[in-house]
């Protein structure tokens, strides 16, 4: 009977040693922090979802300024056209924005007025008011996305240029990644699926790396020939934020161009 005793006291030790050693497991797998994956287990994304994220942040950004400038107008046969003053803002409303661009009427051309509405999610929409000549009065005009390949100011930007429009485009993909001017770019390549005669294809844009912005972009028609090629001049930074102080766009087609400076110094 005592041996008896002893075994089943051996064997319950046994259980509560074995029970506590599974509590202690337990415990200590909870406690130990989740480890990721091996970076040779997690797909890598394809171009087209890195190219839809890159436009997507591009698209969330906006610009933060009220400010003035002007559009310098160089013809094809190499002469620079008098300056026109232009005024910009930004009316922010949240989520989405209006960026305006106006300038007055001067002996270059009539008022004009040009009001982006823009969201991140959704295509932008345009109403650009011309004013009429002799008098009579100006004209508005509500275009969406696909109609607003029109110039600003006879300038050769057009409305849909200001307005970034192929980044809301469907079909966005990184095509390589390469250096210009000296900057670490990403290379986008978005593709018109359905583009209007004489209207952009596919447009390729260097996106700077570090900041995060637009550096160069050529633009071509459905014949696969460049139609327009824009640079950006500089940047300068406001209020912790990169902003454009600088772009031209030359037509490929004339060989005239268009430079757009800002003056970041306006503070109100």
């Amino acid at each position: 009977m005592t041996s008896f005793r002893f075994a089943r006291s051996v064997r319950a030790g046994t259980l509560r040693c074995v029970v506590q050693l599974v509590a202690t497991l337990a415990t200590a797998a909870a406690a130990r922090p989740v480890e990721p994956p091996p970076s040779w287990a997690v797909p890598k994304p394809t171009a087209e979802q890195e190219g839809q994220a890159l436009a997507a942040e591009l698209l969330a950004q906006r610009p933060a300024l009220k400010t003035t400038g002007f559009l310098r107008r160089r013809d094809s046969d190499g002469k620079w056209l008098p300056a026109v003053p232009v005024r910009f803002e930004v009316i922010d409303s949240g989520r989405d924005w209006q960026s305006i661009y106006q300038v007055a009427s001067s002996p270059e051309g009539p008022a004009e007025t040009l009001v982006i509405a823009q969201s991140p999610t959704v295509p932008n929409h345009y109403e650009f008011s011309r004013a009429g000549t002799k008098g009579s009065g100006a004209t508005t005009r509500e275009l969406n996305s696909d109609e607003a390949a029109i110039p600003f100011a006879d300038s050769d930007f057009w409305l849909c240029d200001l307005g970034l429009d192929f980044l809301h485009w469907p079909q966005q993909r990184i095509a390589k990644t390469e250096m210009r001017k000296g900057r670490s770019c990403r290379v986008l390549e978005s593709v018109n699926p359905h583009p209007r005669p004489g209207a952009y294809a596919k447009v390729l844009s260097w996106i700077d790396i570090e900041k995060r912005g637009l550096l160069r972009a050529e633009a071509y028609g459905a014949d696969g020939k460049m139609i327009k090629e824009f640079s950006i001049g500089s940047f300068k930074k406001v209020n912790g934020r990169w902003q454009l102080k600088s772009m031209e766009i030359r037509n490929e087609r004339t060989d005239a161009r268009t430079r757009l400076e800002f003056d970041l110094e306006v503070a109100d």
